[in-house]
C-alpha cells in the first residue's frame, strides 16, 4: 500500500509541475515573443478551378484558417477560365519543381500541397502557417527552389485534367464517379479503381484456407447434433464475430497508414512484409507446412478442437451456446492473423497511397467484408439446408495458397515499383489479370506438363495414398476421435 501511495504522490507532483510550467509559459510567453505573430505576414497562395469538386472543400477551410490566423493573407487564383491565372500557376509549379497534376494547389513559404485531403493536408498546412507566423517565411511569389529539390509535401485528392489542360477536370455536378448512399452521402470513387481493386482482392482473400478450414470443421461437428437450429446459431455467430474482428483489424491498419501516409519508406516496409507473405504462400503450394508457414500451427489445433467441443456441449442453452461460440471465434481470429494479414496489409496500403477519405474507406470496407464472407455464407447456407457438410482437403488449400500468394506477390511488386498503376481501372484489371494468368500457367506446368515428363516438384506426391479418405471420425456427442490426421489443410 505504501508503494501505491508513493506512486500516487509522484503522479500528483508531476501534474502540479506540468500545470505550473504551463502557467509560467502563459505568463512569460507574450513578453518574450519577438516578433508578435500579428507582425508577420504569411502569404498563402491558393490555385483553384471554378466548380472544381475538391476545391469546393478546400476553399472554405482556407478562408476559415485566414479568419482565425492573425497575419495570414490568402491569395486565391482561378486557373480554369483565367489564362493569366493558369500561366501564373505554371510558373509557380516550375519554381517549386512540382509536376502539373491538377487543382487545388496551395503554396506556403517553400512548401506546396497538390490536392486536398481532410484530416491530413489541413493539419499540415495549418502547422506550416503557424510556423511561418512565428519564424517568418518567404512570399511564394519570390520562391525559386534549387534544382534537384521539390516543394511538394504530399498529394491528396486532386481534380485531374487531361494532357491538353492538366488543370481542368469535370465540374462538381458531374457525378459519374460519385456513389450516392443513404445516410452516408456522396462517396467519390475517383476512377473507380479503388472499387475494382477492393472487389478483386476481397474475392481472393475470401477463399482463405485457414478460415475455411475452421468453419467447415465446426459446421461438420455441429451437424452431428442433428439440430438445424443449433447449426444456424453456431454458424451465424461464428461468421459474424470473425468478420467484425477482421474488419476492426483492417480499420486499425488503415488508421496507421493514414497517419504515416507521407512517409514513403513506411509503404516500402509494408510492401516488403507483403512480399514475405506472398513467397511463403507460394512455397506452401509446393512444400506445404515445410519450414516457415503462415498456417494454423498443429500445436494450436487441439485448443481449437477443445473450443469446438465446449460450444457443442452447451446443448440448447441459447445464451451459453452464443457465448461459447463468440469466445471460440475470437480465439480463432487471433490464431488466424498470421494466415490472413497479407491482403489487409496490401489493401489498406493501396487505399492510403490513393489518399482515400475516411468515408470512402468505410464504404469500401463494407464492400470488402461482404464479398469476403460470401464463400463462408455459401458453405454455411448449403450445410444448413442439406444438413450435410464437406471438409476442405489439403490439395484445395495448396491451390488457394498459390492463388493468394501470386496475387499478393504481384500487388507487392506494384506498390514498390509504381503504385500509380492501381490508380486506373484499366491498369488495375491488367495487374490482376497478369497475376491470375501467371497462376493458371504455373498450375498447368506443375500439375500437367511436368508429371507427363516424369518430373515431380514439391511434397504433394509424398502424401499418403488415402489422402482423400475420410479424416477423423466424430462421435455423436460432437467430440473428435483421437485419430492422428486432422481435417486438412491448415
Amino acid at each position: 500500500m505504501s508503494c501505491v501511495s508513493r506512486v500516487v504522490r509522484l503522479v500528483l507532483l508531476g501534474v502540479v509541475a506540468l500545470v505550473v510550467a504551463v502557467l509560467a509559459r502563459d505568463v512569460t510567453g507574450p513578453a518574450a515573443a519577438t516578433p508578435s505573430p500579428a507582425e508577420v505576414e504569411v502569404v498563402v497562395e491558393y490555385y483553384y478551378g471554378e466548380d472544381c469538386p475538391v476545391c469546393a472543400v478546400t476553399e472554405p477551410w482556407l478562408k476559415d484558417l485566414e479568419a482565425r490566423t492573425p497575419g495570414m493573407r490568402l491569395v486565391s487564383v482561378e486557373v480554369w477560365n483565367d489564362d493569366v491565372g493558369r500561366v501564373r500557376l505554371q510558373d509557380a509549379l516550375e519554381r517549386y519543381h512540382v509536376p502539373a497534376v491538377g487543382v487545388p494547389v496551395v503554396f506556403v513559404g517553400e512548401r506546396a500541397w497538390v490536392g486536398f485531403r481532410e484530416g491530413v493536408h489541413d493539419v499540415q498546412i495549418e502547422e506550416e502557417v503557424q510556423r511561418c507566423a512565428e519564424t517568418g517565411c518567404p512570399d511564394p511569389a519570390d520562391v525559386r527552389l534549387p534544382e534537384g529539390t521539390s516543394g511538394t509535401v504530399t498529394t491528396g485528392e486532386v481534380c485531374e485534367g487531361d494532357p491538353d489542360n492538366p488543370f481542368r477536370c469535370a465540374p462538381a455536378d458531374d457525378t459519374s464517379d460519385v456513389l450516392r448512399l443513404p445516410l452516408v452521402g456522396d462517396v467519390h470513387l475517383g476512377e473507380r479503381s479503388l472499387l475494382v481493386s477492393t472487389v478483386l482482392i476481397a474475392v481472393v482473400d475470401g477463399f482463405n484456407p485457414c478460415s475455411l478450414w475452421v468453419l467447415t470443421v465446426l459446421i461438420a461437428l455441429s451437424l452431428h447434433s442433428g439440430s438445424r437450429r443449433r447449426t444456424m446459431i453456431i454458424g451465424v455467430t461464428f461468421i459474424t464475430v470473425t468478420a467484425l474482428i477482421y474488419a476492426l483489424f483492417i480499420a486499425g491498419l488503415f488508421t496507421v497508414f493514414t497517419v504515416v501516409a507521407f512517409a514513403p519508406w513506411i509503404r516500402m516496409v509494408v510492401a516488403t512484409v507483403a512480399l514475405l507473405f506472398a513467397v511463403v504462400s507460394i512455397k506452401d503450394y509446393f512444400w506445404f507446412k515445410r519450414g516457415l508457414s503462415f498456417t494454423i500451427a498443429d500445436d494450436k489445433k487441439p485448443g481449437i478442437y477443445r473450443g469446438m467441443r465446449r460450444v457443442l456441449a452447451q446443448g440448447d442453452n441459447l445464451l451459453a451456446l452464443v457465448g461459447a461460440t463468440v469466445v471460440l471465434a475470437a480465439g480463432v481470429s487471433l490464431v488466424e492473423f498470421g494466415c490472413t494479414a497479407g491482403f489487409p496489409l496490401l489493401w489498406t496500403n493501396l487505399l492510403s497511397a490513393q489518399q482515400a477519405t475516411v468515408t470512402t474507406f468505410v464504404v469500401l470496407l463494407l464492400v470488402y467484408m461482404l464479398i469476403y464472407q460470401l464463400d463462408e455464407l455459401a458453405i454455411f447456407t448449403t450445410a444448413v439446408v442439406t444438413m450435410r457438410a464437406s471438409r476442405m482437403q489439403e490439395r484445395h488449400g495448396r491451390i488457394l495458397k498459390l492463388v493468394g500468394g501470386m496475387l499478393m506477390l504481384t500487388l507487392a511488386v506494384v506498390v514498390i515499383v509504381d503504385p500509380d498503376l492501381m490508380s486506373g481501372v484499366g491498369s488495375s484489371l491488367v495487374v490482376f489479370a497478369l497475376a491470375l494468368g501467371a497462376t493458371a500457367l504455373l498450375l498447368v506446368v506443375h500439375r500437367v506438363l511436368l508429371p507427363r515428363l516424369g518430373i515431380h516438384v514439391g511434397s504433394e506426391t509424398d502424401l499418403a495414398p488415402d489422402v482423400d479418405a475420410p479424416a477423423d471420425k466424430t462421435s455423436a456427442s460432437g467430440t473428435a476421435s483421437p485419430a492422428r490426421r486432422d481435417p486438412p489443410p491448415v
